[in-house]
């Protein structure tokens, strides 16, 4: 998982992209933010979430590639619908839609984009979701109206999708009440990020019992968690690795987060993290150009866990 906000080009993202199918790992997601910190170096470097996605659709094989997530104030949910299905059908089905509510206030504010309050922020989430997800559904010559409180439709046309049933939705957030139920109704995953093993572990109880509230198998919803990862052959190498990062060490392992450590140590945080009940897990990339770390990784670190 990439931020690519922070400074990153297409070709950089692209070379990532290789370089994890190359690696054996399994996908590539990216957030969704325009912003960088602003004495960031290369905070001048933007670059779309989904025109990134399109690109890397076509210049990649066999990886799954998607948005962690995408606000829901940056796009209309028809446009999202459509631009969606077709960067999927362009990946030959290898698009996953990583969806949220938004919280950037800065950002929004940066590039003229509104910022309802959070409860107007939940209400736009959840009729986004429906009509995405009634876009993809509606048949060939059928048509969609929809009458909500902030969207409506008039005879809109199903939206074609590559897949049966359109493409995956992940949910991300740590809502106490709305994210849970949000993606007990529409998700094929919830994405509960950067926490602690045990907080991992309560926010996945909370959405499970989402599940049984509306009568869905809590096992039909796959669960995951984005953390930090920070390791190094040696210690001294891990140092180093964090020093450039501008990581520390001492509060990442205070906060028990992230994954963070010797080979060793970041299996065993691993571990903990599929004991807290992760199916799939997103390693966030702070330097896109650190492809040795990628090799530490899936050459030294995934062994351990098989």
């Amino acid at each position: 998982m990439i931020e690519p906000h922070n400074g990153a080009s297409y070709d950089d993202q692209l070379a990532i992209a290789l370089a994890t199918g190359a690696a054996g790992l399994d996908g590539l997601f990216r957030a969704d933010h325009y912003l960088a910190g602003v004495d960031h170096p290369r905070s001048e470097w933007l670059t779309d979430a989904w025109t990134t996605l399109a690109g890397l659709a076509r210049d990649t094989t066999g990886i799954t590639l998607g948005s962690l997530v995408s606000p829901v104030t940056f796009r209309t949910p028809a446009q999202l619908a459509i631009l969606v299905a077709q960067v999927d059908a362009m990946s030959g089905g290898r698009i996953e839609l990583g969806l949220g509510a938004g919280w950037w206030k800065a950002e929004h504010r940066t590039f003229g984009i509104d910022f309802p309050a959070a409860h107007e922020r939940f209400g736009r989430m959840a009729e986004q979701l429906e009509i995405i997800t009634r876009l993809w559904r509606t048949p060939p010559g059928a048509r969609l109206d929809y009458v909500g409180t902030f969207y409506q439709l008039e005879n809109a046309p199903g939206v074609r999708c590559h897949r049966d049933g359109g493409v995956p939705i992940i949910i991300g957030g740590s809502g106490p009440r709305r994210t849970p139920l949000l993606a007990a109704r529409f998700a094929r995953e919830f994405n509960s990020g950067w926490l602690s093993p045990a907080r991992t572990r309560a926010e996945f109880d909370r959405v499970h019992a989402a599940c049984r509230d509306i009568g869905r198998d809590p096992a039909s919803l796959r669960l995951s968690t984005v953390q930090t990862v920070c390791v190094g052959r040696t210690a001294a190498e891990l140092r180093t690795r964090a020093t450039s990062l501008g990581l520390s060490l001492e509060e990442l392992e205070a906060d028990s987060i992230g994954i963070t450590g010797t080979t060793d140590q970041a299996a065993d945080r691993i571990r903990q993290y599929r004991d807290a009940g992760a199916d799939r897990l997103y390693l966030e990339f702070l330097d896109l150009t650190d492809l040795d770390q990628l090799a530490v990784l899936a050459g030294e670190v995934l062994p351990l866990l098989t």
